[in-house]
């Protein structure tokens, strides 16, 4: 994934308050994915109203990441990262509602991109967040289109350049 660890649980930038941290799917214990369905769900589906199949398969790959901020073992926010090739993408990125305004989902963003290292990475941002993603670097790589009734945005962010 690039940043040459080996898949265990481990902090990423810790905070006093609240833990980052990161996972593979083999190294979630089932609370914490209980956490991370429950979350999703709530959010996705039940506030936003989007009825799909959150479970697509990806979340076990070997390639996959599971970035979270927990506190006191309540799911704050969360992402994943998919090895699709060529690129690293971004997704799944969600934030509990009496947490959000915290910077949590900024914190999540920075660790992605901590363990996504050199490579470049996509993302699919709901076109409210375009200014939000344009603040690590993404770009807009095509035009707006409705996902689950919802706007989004194809978005694109390549290997930092060498400073010469």
């Amino acid at each position: 994934m690039g940043d040459g660890t080996p898949n265990k649980v481990c902090r990423v930038h810790p905070e006093p308050h609240d833990e980052l941290r990161t996972a593979s799917f083999r190294d979630l214990d089932t609370t914490t994915l209980y956490a991370i369905l429950k979350l999703r769900a709530d959010v996705f589906v039940v506030e936003q109203k989007c009825v799909y199949a959150d479970l697509d398969g990806r979340d076990t790959e070997p390639g996959t990441r599971h970035l979270w901020v927990s506190h006191d073992g309540d799911i704050r926010a969360y992402l994943r990262i998919l090895d699709d090739g060529e690129v690293e993408r971004i997704g799944r990125v969600v934030t509990a509602p009496g947490a959000r305004g915290a910077g949590l989902a900024a914190r999540l963003v920075d660790a992605a991109l901590t363990v996504i290292g050199n490579r470049p990475s996509v993302l699919d941002a709901q076109a409210h967040l375009v200014r939000f993603y344009a603040r690590f670097g993404y770009q807009q790589t095509g035009p707006e289109y409705l996902e689950d009734g919802i706007p989004h945005v194809p978005m694109f962010r390549g290997a930092p350049q060498p400073v010469h």
